[in-house]
């Protein structure tokens, strides 16, 4: 599937919209960047289930053994697919239809113009899976909002689709309040009726336990970085550049390679790279861990974290920075892909997106991802997101057949791929929305409209990467996670749904911005590290005895 274009200004809400179902369609998976969750009051609805009191919710792991992946997952990457597609040897992975026909009702966000109801995609879905859904889809750029309505009534859909940065003030805690514990139809051998979901990793359904209860069908992630450093491969070659291993040596060939008379600039903004070089933890929850001292700390209380900003500030300082990006305005992909810059941060997904939106205009423009590299020249110390971060859940009061029905359809959705039903999910029916060329599919104009669709948010395999149209990107980006993935070091909170308490939601609101602000060199070092020193009086120690009891109760996640 070709997927949307991922916008890539620096704004961590606006990434994650734009790009959850273009990375949902690319890699199997979901955005790897996860909001920090936060909540309203009541005990039962703070905190975290993990450790043995999560292991007796969880479903049984039962790895789906249908295809076998031409490149399998290594350290933590996705597994990868290379070979053509053969519609006539597809498997089937739901070969008796769970559903019973009955209707269900279920609202997800969508990106682009939502399919019509009783289109082709949407009935030949529907008879394939044994079900009969009506679809509120709404914009997702305003997704919270209607969110936020709809829990807020009484009127809610059989299931709804959560995305974690959502999970802010009342929402966090309507949904302990408003969605059932699915643990009666999926927890331990139970699960074996709906074998895809059986094959979702153990760590993405820890991560659905949500007050308590297992609440949550997740979207696998892979628990490697998804933020690439992307870098022009075509333009390198041709001007005999090196690819940087150090932070120096990334600042002296940025200074080399910018030609403001020429228009060429070395990058964008590259504070999201940055934390991976400095080996910067990731924001919210993620962001804890215990070190080798015993000490619980925080990402910005360690010497990496002003280290990184540092680094930054001197690129924006050294002119090697777009202006637009300085001024923080327009499209940094459109600049990447017109040579303007020839390095930045982007989301996974753009490896593909850049090289078919290129394919036919610019046919020498060539993609590649930098290996992330320890900031002195020695190996990086990286870490994963969560997985988990988009789930559906099925309402309280829901009858036992609208259960099923649901669930029915969530297996459908989780199909793995090369099997007839992820074909159906992600291309539709052959002839009407795709013919097959060459061994790859390619959409018509019908299949681009209908096949625009929420079925990718109720479920999803164990993470893959698939491109039969260039199989050698997907290639490309299997064998970049393996390589990053040895590299990946989980922190104490990994793999735990943590629901902070409202009182502290917007701690560390501000720092996004100063960080914004520092590297233009419109902020002073000194009003960052006032900031830290305010985070922490102002909550930040009381938020670690919080986080304290909460990982001596439930244990470490690494």
């Amino acid at each position: 599937m070709t997927p949307n274009a991922a916008s890539s200004g620096l704004s961590r809400r606006s990434f994650l919209a734009s790009t959850a179902v273009a990375t949902a369609a690319v890699a199997g998976g979901m955005p790897l960047l996860t909001a920090c969750s936060d909540s309203g009051s009541g005990g039962s609805r703070e905190g975290a289930t993990s450790g043995k009191a999560a292991d007796k919710l969880l479903p049984t792991y039962v790895a789906s053994t249908i295809v076998k992946p031409d490149i399998p997952s290594k350290n933590g990457s996705s597994a990868g697919y290379t070979g053509k597609v053969d519609l006539a040897t597809l498997a089937s992975s739901v070969p008796t239809r769970l559903g019973t026909g009955a209707p269900i009702e279920i609202m997800a966000p969508l990106w682009g113009t939502p399919p019509k109801p009783g289109c082709a995609y949407y009935t030949t879905l529907d008879a394939a899976a044994g079900t009969r859904i009506t679809w509120q889809n709404q914009d997702g750029n305003t997704y919270g909002e209607k969110l936020g309505a709809v829990l807020a009534s009484s009127s809610i859909p059989d299931m709804v689709v959560v995305p974690s940065w959502e999970l802010v003030g009342k929402i966090s805690s309507a949904v302990t309040a408003k969605f059932m514990d699915l643990g009666p139809y999926l927890a331990g051998d139970k699960v074996r009726k709906y074998p895809n979901l059986a094959a979702i990793p153990t760590d993405s359904w820890r991560m659905s336990i949500f007050g308590g209860a297992l609440r949550g069908i997740p979207m696998p992630a892979a628990a490697v970085p998804n933020i690439v450093p992307f870098y022009r491969k075509d333009i390198f070659d041709k001007k005999g550049y090196t690819v940087p291993r150090s932070a120096d040596e990334f600042l002296a060939w940025a200074k080399e390679a910018t030609s403001a008379k020429a228009k060429v600039w070395a990058c964008g903004d590259m504070r999201w790279s940055a934390a991976g070089f400095f080996g910067v933890r990731p924001a919210g929850s993620l962001g804890w861990n215990i070190g080798d001292d015993g000490k619980l700390t925080y990402r910005i209380e360690h010497p990496e974290y002003l280290e990184h900003l540092e680094w930054v500030r001197k690129l924006f300082a050294a002119g090697v920075v777009h202006p637009d990006d300085k001024a923080n305005t327009g499209d940094p992909g459109q600049r990447f892909s017109s040579g303007q810059i020839l390095v930045y941060n982007n989301d996974m997904s753009s490896w593909y997106g850049k090289t078919t939106e290129q394919a036919h205009s610019n046919p020498d423009f060539e993609i590649h991802g930098m290996d992330y590299f320890g900031a002195d020249g020695g190996s990086p110390t990286l870490y994963p997101s969560q997985p988990a971060g988009i789930w559906s859940m099925i309402r309280k009061g829901a009858s036992k057949e609208t259960v099923e029905n649901a669930l029915a359809a969530a297996d459908f959705a989780a199909a793995p791929y090369g099997t007839r039903e992820r074909m159906f999910v992600d291309y539709g029916v052959e002839g009407t929305h795709y013919t097959v060329r060459n061994g790859a599919p390619v959409k018509n104009d019908r299949g681009v409209q209908e096949v625009n669709n929420a079925w990718v948010l109720l479920a999803a395999p164990a993470p893959y990467t698939a491109h039969p149209d260039l199989p050698h990107i997907a290639r490309l980006q299997v064998e970049w996670q393996q390589r990053q993935g040895a590299f990946v070091k989980k922190t104490s909170t990994y793999g735990m749904n943590i629901v902070e308490p409202t009182r502290y939601a917007t701690l560390s609101s501000q720092f996004e911005q100063l960080e914004i602000d520092f590297v233009r060199g419109n902020k002073k070092l000194s009003d960052i590290q006032q900031a830290i020193s305010t985070w922490k009086t102002s909550g930040g120690d009381r938020l670690r005895d919080w986080y304290k009891e909460l990982l001596d109760k439930n244990g470490s996640g690494n």
